[in-house]
């Protein structure tokens, strides 16, 4: 079986098991409906990845792998806050007219900064570290922008990044501070599975561990049937995940050059429904 199914089971078996339920509590996500959009959580799950052992992608149901890495090019690499520069419709909910989500995201990843080596956007400055001083401590991105956050139609849920070189290894950890986890979970994961491999390529170095840290990992009242089924849906192996290392510069991978072979997954037969 997947070490990622067998890690989000147990996330979804302690979460309901184990939760606290905010049913008695005014709350602000709403269904399409108008209802109130309850949740049962867990304070704190911590979940690591080991990336040279397998890929962490799920089998108890299907993650759009392509989807999901097109929309961490958008961010990281198109450092976007449009969805007309997007090829799925996951962010359509919080666009303007324009397209535009605001000040979230992309857009803080290609704000120039200051630093005493010269001018960097956050994904430059991180590049510009794992050639010149892999050694740092210091090797982070943040898209919490307090002074921004009136401006972005979401807070940003996945908002750090800390990127650690141990030996010859890229090793990351990705803070979290909200997690719908039936509808994002193993989509961020394998996101930040994808960055991580990216970031190391381009570097010279080999994919290590992924530390995903979820502050808030709940599943919504209208959810808990569907986690119930994928509790006890069929596993499979991992597929084997290929990324083209013949690209050297982070800002010229495509969807073209990530590859999964043999992923088998149980089909869900339903479709999920979304809080806003």
């Amino acid at each position: 079986m997947s070490k990622a199914d067998k890690i989000f089971v147990q996330n979804l078996q302690e979460i309901i098991n184990n939760g606290f339920w905010d049913t008695d509590h005014d709350v602000r996500p709403r269904w399409a409906d108008g209802t109130p959009a309850h949740t049962v959580k867990k304070f704190c799950i911590v979940n690591r990845y080991d990336l040279s052992e397998e890929f962490p992608i799920i089998t108890v149901r299907k993650t759009f792998f392509k989807n999901a890495v097109d929309e961490l090019l958008w961010i990281w690499q198109k450092k976007s806050n449009n969805i007309n520069e997007l090829n799925s419709h996951i962010w359509d909910a919080w666009a303007d007219q324009s397209g535009s989500i605001g000040k979230a995201y992309g857009y803080q990843l290609g704000v120039k900064h200051k630093y005493k080596e010269g001018e960097f956007d956050q994904v430059d400055r991180v590049l510009f570290d794992l050639k010149h001083n892999p050694l740092s401590r210091r090797i982070m991105t943040n898209l919490y922008c307090h002074a921004d956050l009136h401006e972005m139609n979401l807070y940003p849920c996945a908002y750090s990044v800390t990127f650690n070189v141990t030996g010859d290894k890229l090793n990351a950890v990705l803070n979290q501070r909200s997690q719908d986890m039936l509808t994002a979970n193993n989509w961020n994961v394998v996101q930040y599975a994808v960055l991580v491999h990216m970031m190391a390529s381009v570097s010279g170095l080999k994919a290590g561990e992924l530390v995903h840290v979820i502050a808030d990992a709940h599943l919504y009242d209208r959810h808990i049937p569907i986690a119930k089924k994928l509790i006890e849906a069929e596993q499979f192996d991992a597929p084997k995940f290929s990324i083209n290392d013949q690209v050297k510069d982070f800002y010229k991978f495509t969807l073209d050059d990530f590859e999964l072979t043999d992923y088998k997954f149980t089909p869900l037969g339903e479709k999920i429904e979304v809080a806003i």
